[in-house]
């Protein structure tokens, strides 16, 4: 069976953005202040636009936990 969508790529893309120094400084206070990277400050307020929008694909990949990953059980 084929499938009509595209498959969703394994590596996230990577893109340039050119930013006014004073929106790049604010963006970056309000990162740190939720802990978060500017780059993952920068995806949660686009999917949060998407999904206002009600634009977000439904099969979008979930955003990503912060902080480290889990542990994995080593008798795994």
């Amino acid at each position: 069976m084929t499938e009509d969508r595209p498959r969703r790529p394994q590596q996230r893309k990577q893109v340039l953005l050119r930013l006014d120094p004073l929106v790049h400084d604010a963006l970056a206070r309000w990162a740190g202040e939720e802990l978060r990277s500017a780059n993952a400050q920068i995806e949660f307020l686009l999917r949060k636009a998407l999904a206002d929008a009600g634009r977000l694909p439904g099969d979008a990949g979930a955003i990503r936990r912060r902080g480290r990953p889990p542990k994995r059980d080593p008798q795994e």
